[in-house]
This record gives structure tokens, sequence and C-alpha cells, in this order.
């Protein structure tokens, strides 16, 4: 699955499946987007991607789906997700490079997960996310998402956020604007 597109009138992107030649850009970029979401969000902890290696990311590669925002060749985006054997799945590793948000790419790459998704059959996305960056949750709500709880086994609040894939409580729920037509 590729999608490609045109933002800031200039540059050219795609999302793609992501493959091994890859992984030093989605390394770089995980490093630089969780380094700037640590100082962010005020997150003194250890942040996994700090210390992911070239092997990591590779079985990630080989074992979930991992997409990549591209423009002119270079990694400016990526994201995770595991599909759960219930139908469930959990997206990580999402970034975006610092150069390139506010630009759509987030926007962009959400939808080629969503489209996966539905593909894939899976009924709920779930995500953790810092309950103190503002931002983010209000990108993931205007995704679909939905705070299901919070805890602070990291050593901050984390919030587990939940998306619903034609699900009759998404379908008749009064307060999901439009979100039901996945």
């Amino acid at each position: 699955m590729i999608f490609g597109g045109r933002y800031m009138d200039k540059m050219f992107f795609e999302v793609r499946r992501a493959v091994a030649s890859d992984i030093e850009e989605i390394r770089i970029l995980a490093k630089k987007s969780f380094t700037l979401y640590a100082k962010n969000a005020g997150i003194t902890e250890f942040i996994t991607p700090f210390e992911e290696t070239y092997d990591d990311v590779l079985k990630a590669i080989e074992t979930t789906n991992v997409f990549v925002a591209l423009s002119n060749e270079e990694v400016i985006g990526s994201v995770r997700i595991e599909i759960k054997p219930d139908k469930t799945a959990y997206l990580s590793r999402f970034g975006v490079s610092s150069l390139h948000q506010n630009n759509g790419i987030g926007k962009i790459l959400m939808n080629a997960v969503d489209i996966s998704m539905v593909q894939l059959g899976v009924t709920c996305l779930y995500l953790h996310t810092a309950s103190r960056m503002f931002s983010l949750i209000r990108f993931y709500y205007g995704r679909c998402f939905y705070i299901k709880s919070t805890n602070n086994d990291r050593g901050y609040i984390r919030a587990l956020l939940c998306k619903e894939y034609k699900s009759e409580a998404a379908q008749k729920s009064a307060d999901n604007i439009r979100c039901s037509m996945l």
C-alpha cells in the first residue's frame, strides 16, 4: 500500500510500508521525536526508542506493520502497529520530523493506518501518550480516539487511547462526532 501527495506546494511525499533500508532513518527519527516528546511532556524516565538497535527495528518491520512517510526519499515520519490475535491493535513509535510537523504528515500516516486496520478487520486500535501533551491528545481526538484510562506505571501519567472501527458502540455514541464513518 503506497499513498502519495503534495504538501507545502512543492514537496512530494509518500507513505508506504517500511523496508530494511529505512531502518537507520527510522531510528534517528524516533530518537529525535521522542527526545522532543519527553522534553515537552516533562518525562525524565527512560524512553524505549533511545536504546533501540538496528535489530530491534528490523524485527518490528518483520513482525508488525511499520509505515513510513517520505519526502524526497527521506523518512520524515513513521508509525508501528502490532495486530493482536483478538483483532485489536496497538500503535507505537508514532513520530514526525520536527521540521515537517503541522503540515499534515501525521494525519496522512494515520489515514494509512486507518485503511490498513479496516482491511485487516481490526476492531479497536489502542495507543499510549502522555496525558499532559495537549497537542497530541487533541490530535488523537481529531482522529476519533478517546481516553479509555490513565496510569502512572512509567513515572508520568499516560493516557490509554482507543479508536473503534465499525463497532456498534462507536456508531451509537451521541458524542462520537462523525467518527463512525470507518
